[in-house]
């Protein structure tokens, strides 16, 4: 690994931890035996992030403990790695378990096909890691400066090619996994058979990626993985049911900082195409690029997406094709035509059938109204398939017999879940992230509130008689947009509490950005400042033309293809 740091400026203080570690080790072993404080310091906070966890607190009560002159209501959250979403209904069940029993009671699905689990407690984080991999699942760079959980199309009605494509995604996260044992040192009591310092890490080094690094692979028609927000994204080309190859996408990603210019969200450009037997290599040749020509001075800036725009596609594809000793061919034609879950029963091949799931905003949790988790534990204890994660934060039930439907269909039935499939578009095709209480970067609420704003919203699309609308909704409580809310028709991004940036034209296909429209405005003034202009799409707009579509032909926002434009 190249020793170089390109970008003028010292490394970060991050570097100097992720230096000092000892490859992720730190002192997080005695940390967590320190029984003094709910919490762990900064720096081992900065290394737990690799092994998939955060330190949170719960903000709901963070000033009425400061006032008691309390420490923070200390608790963690665990994110647990499943590449392309997919669990077993076993899984699921023990995963369930753990929740209810070390965790807040909920499980979130994430717009990355993973699963969160909130409220642990420091004394309970080992016992909680262990479980999970007892489960034969685990939480190794679920988080932190590494390839994050690699994200596949649930694509039902195309499994016989998913069903490849998800092998190679599994391939493409097992060769990007950290080689570190200190997860397992740490967690799972794994005797430490030789000192650190004989260690290395053959693709990472020992000081990993300047910052995260996300890839995902799209099965068109669907964009479903939003692929121009991936640090690497790769597009499936399929002829006559047969799988040909990937067309390669680098340089996406979604984060910012509100004030901050020279910080944008970006789309991904397509650079070439590789075979399937290529994906793997390729994956871990941009992976290096990164690595050694990554901005590991300012940490802002430090994602692909700014490497890509400062040392242009021309440079990375040379670099890319160096590192190879091979070339990648032209890019193949592709098309993307939707965008979003497919809801209810759908039948693939060898007749099985797959039932796709509503779970608002991803909280899986029983409410007095709706016993989601429960129906789902039911679920579990008979299907024989498995459980899929979509990228819109929904549970596909996968893989079910024709034979076993008719159970699964009256479990459905006994606890209502059809009622879902009845919600509006609009609610059925927004994202939001997690945001308060418990995200530490959150300016305003997402997860919670989203719901409210969506009903305001489905009232004035009844006015303007466009109640079946689609229209793509993203919230995310911060500027980093976990939710992808730069690429939604309309999105939003926390400002402070109770108040959004609404951004507009985003393309329905999430082939493009959308642009700020007003700043800083609470739900009356988004309602005030969307109603017209839904009534002017509902009057004015082309056969087939999508909101995003319209607004950017109409003027109310100019078009975005890149990030650089982004705050013009």
């Amino acid at each position: 690994m190249s020793k170089l740091y390109p970008v003028e400026g010292p490394p970060s203080d991050v570097e100097r931890i992720k230096k000092e570690s000892r490859y992720l080790r730190g002192t997080l072993e005695s940390s967590f035996q320190d029984t003094i404080t709910a919490g762990i310091p900064d720096d081992d906070n900065r290394l737990l992030k690799f092994h998939g966890s955060y330190l949170q607190d719960d903000r709901d009560v963070r000033i009425e403990r400061q006032k008691q002159k309390l420490e923070p209501a200390y608790q963690f959250m665990i994110r647990v790695r499943a590449a392309g979403g997919v669990a077993t209904a076993k899984q699921w069940l023990q995963l369930d378990e753990i929740a209810n029993q070390y965790a807040n009671g909920t499980l979130k699905i994430t717009t990355r096909q993973a699963i969160q689990m909130h409220g642990i407690v420091k004394w309970n984080m080992k016992k909680t890691m262990q479980r999970i991999h007892e489960a034969l699942m685990d939480t190794i760079a679920a988080c932190g400066d590494v390839n994050r959980n690699v994200m596949l199309n649930p694509n039902p009605y195309e499994s016989s090619v998913h069903g490849k494509v998800y092998e190679w995604a599994k391939r493409i996260s097992e060769h990007l996994t950290p080689r570190t044992r200190a997860y397992h040192e740490i967690w799972l009591d794994e005797e430490k058979l030789y000192d650190s310092n004989e260690e290395e890490e053959p693709i990472y080094g020992e000081v990993y990626l300047p910052r995260k690094f996300k890839i995902g692979i799209a099965i068109p028609p669907s964009n479903d993985i939003d692929v121009f927000s991936q640090d690497l994204g790769f597009i499936a080309i399929v002829e006559n049911e047969k799988l040909l190859g990937f067309n390669v996408v680098v340089g996406g990603g979604m984060g910012m900082t509100h004030g901050d210019k020279k910080t944008y969200p970006q789309v991904g450009k397509v650079i070439g195409f590789c075979t399937p037997e290529q994906i793997v290599e390729v994956a871990e040749k941009i992976v290096t690029i990164q690595r050694d020509y990554g901005n590991r001075s300012i940490r802002k800036n430090a994602r692909f997406k700014y490497t890509v725009d400062r040392l242009g596609l021309t440079f990375i594809v040379k670099e890319l094709e160096k590192r190879l000793g091979y070339s990648l061919s032209k890019a193949r034609s592709y098309q993307f035509d939707h965008h979003g879950d497919r809801y209810g029963w759908i039948q693939g091949v060898n007749d099985t059938w797959h039932y796709t799931m509503f779970i608002q905003n991803g909280r899986v949790k029983d409410t007095e109204t709706c016993k989601m988790m429960t129906a789902l534990r039911e679920i579990a204890t008979i299907h024989r398939g498995e459980f899929r994660f979509t990228p819109n934060q929904n549970i596909m039930i996968s893989n079910v017999a024709e034979t076993e439907k008719p159970r699964i269909q009256a479990i459905i039935d006994k606890y209502k879940l059809t009622n879902n499939e009845h919600m509006s578009p609009l609610q059925k095709s927004a994202i939001a992230c997690v945001a308060f209480p418990t995200c530490g970067l959150a300016m305003a609420e997402a997860e919670r509130y989203l719901p409210t704003l969506i009903t305001r919203l489905e009232e004035v699309m009844e006015e303007a008689g466009l109640k079946e609308e689609d229209i793509v909704i993203r919230m995310s409580g911060c500027p980093n947009s976990c939710s992808r809310a730069p690429l939604g028709e309309i999105g939003f991004i926390g400002k402070a509490p109770g108040k959004y940036n609404l951004y507009l034209g985003g393309s329905y296909t999430g082939e493009r950005l959308n642009k700020l429209y007003k700043e800083n405005i609470g739900e009356e003034e988004i309602i005030h400042t969307l109603k017209p202009i839904i009534h002017h799409y509902a009057k004015e707009r082309a056969e087939g033309e999508r909101f995003g579509d319209f607004v950017v032909r109409n003027q109310y926002v100019t078009k975005v293809e890149d990030g650089t434009q982004f705050h013009d």
